[in-house]
């Protein structure tokens, strides 16, 4: 099973991705300098905000690309998070 996750950064940015452990994945996020994004590594600490189970790689590759298609605003109202 693949998930689509939102992280929320320390500097109230967001960043998306797939993965099929969200644990795992959120911690490579705030602990490591390989596995961990490079976007990420700056921005730590990191919190999970959202995550949805998206079946297949396909499908959640698809979910990402319309999530990250919305607005700041839209994505903010979906995740009903403060700017």
């Amino acid at each position: 099973m693949y998930y689509l996750y939102v992280l929320k950064c320390a500097d109230g940015t967001l960043y998306t991705g797939i993965t099929m452990d969200l644990k795992k994945r959120v911690m490579e996020h705030n602990t490591s300098n390989v596995l961990g994004a490079r976007y990420t590594r700056s921005r730590r600490p990191v919190y999970l905000v959202y995550s949805k189970e998206a079946g297949d790689e396909s499908a959640a590759k698809s979910e990402e690309y319309r999530f990250k298609q919305l607005s700041r605003a839209a994505k903010l109202a979906l995740l009903k998070l403060k700017k």
